[in-house]
Order: C-alpha cells, then sequence, then structure tokens
C-alpha cells in the first residue's frame, strides 16, 4: 500500500471513465499515476508507470476464479488478464475505490470494471460506484449498496470505470470533484 498523505488518482487511463477522472485530476491539480503494461491501449496517457511482467504476475488470479466471482465468462481471456492484473495494482495500492458503470441485480458491476469492485470489497477498501441507470452514488456497507454520494479523501484513490461513460457519469466525476476539493486550479 502507498504511503503518501495526499490525494493521487491512480488508473489505468482507459477510454471513458478512466480517462474523464484523469482529466478531472488535472484540472484540479490532483498528483496522478496511469498504470500501464505491454500493449496497453490508453486514452489518458499521463503520470504512466509502466508494470513489468513480474509486476503483473502479482495480480494474476484464475480467469476461471475471476468468472465465477462475477457470475460471467470472458472472452479474450488472456486481454482480459493484463486487464485484471493491473487493477489489483490500482486497488491495492489505493485507499478507496470510485467506479462509473451498473451495479447488476446480483451487486456485481457491468463489465471488467467490476473485477476493480470485487477486488475493493476483498481488500476492504471503501467502494463507490456511480450507477449510470439509476444516475446516482452507492456506496458498498453492510454487504449491500447503500445510496451515498464519496468524497475523494486525503489519500490515493482509485478512479475507474465503463467505456462507455454517459453525460450524467461525466458530470458525476465533475461533481465529485468539485465536492471534494471546491473550485478547480486555474
Amino acid at each position: 500500500m502507498s504511503i503518501t498523505s495526499k490525494p493521487m488518482l491512480i488508473s489505468g487511463g482507459h477510454k471513458g471513465a478512466e480517462a474523464e477522472f484523469g482529466r478531472c485530476a488535472k484540472r484540479w491539480g490532483i498528483d496522478q499515476t496511469t498504470l500501464s503494461f505491454e500493449g496497453h491501449d490508453m486514452e489518458w496517457p499521463y503520470g504512466i508507470r509502466r508494470l513489468s511482467d513480474a509486476e503483473l504476475s502479482a495480480g494474476d488470479i484464475s480467469m476461471e476464479i475471476v468468472s465465477k466471482r462475477m457470475g460471467r465468462t470472458y472472452h479474450e481471456a488472456e486481454r482480459i488478464r493484463r486487464v485484471v492484473q493491473s487493477l489489483y495494482h490500482m486497488v491495492n495500492d489505493s485507499w478507496q475505490v470510485l467506479v462509473i458503470g451498473w451495479i447488476q441485480s446480483d451487486d456485481t458491476v457491468k463489465g471488467g470494471t467490476g473485477w476493480a469492485v470485487e477486488l475493493a470489497k476483498l481488500f476492504n477498501r471503501p467502494v463507490w460506484v456511480f450507477d449510470q441507470a439509476r444516475h446516482d452514488w452507492f456506496h458498498w456497507k453492510g454487504g449491500h449498496w447503500v445510496p451515498e454520494a464519496p468524497a475523494i479523501g486525503a489519500r490515493p484513490f482509485t478512479g475507474t470505470g465503463t467505456r462507455n461513460l454517459t453525460d450524467e457519469g461525466r458530470a458525476a466525476i465533475t461533481a465529485l470533484f468539485q465536492r471534494s476539493f471546491g473550485d478547480p486550479k486555474a
């Protein structure tokens, strides 16, 4: 776990939510680290830290376990494996996890983003999801999702989510930074 005692975005720079978290972090003057790996395609390549194969392997887990925990099958398992491995580092290095996506009826979050949420639960990290269908934030508390808007704390945090960011999701990220830090830096 990182020992930094100031807010710092840890993300993957992917298209959609992660890139928007990065743009907001820059606008508010928040430090950020974008985790990458060989062959990683990013929209927001800012503050890149490239993970080695050895580092990635620390987050390795059977795709069968991921599929079972998430209740779905992943095609392109080798490509998804590297994303799953990098999500491990994002969540492990963070003190809170903020996600944009869709909470499903089984309490998982749609797509690969859902693995970050599951890791946050397993690692006992505070985790919030902005559900783009319900247009509201939800906090995982006591084994279920509770409506609650987050604020970014004074330590490193993960900002991740769907590639299919809606206008409401984008506005939720901006409002989160505004609520947490006030007006953006000039």
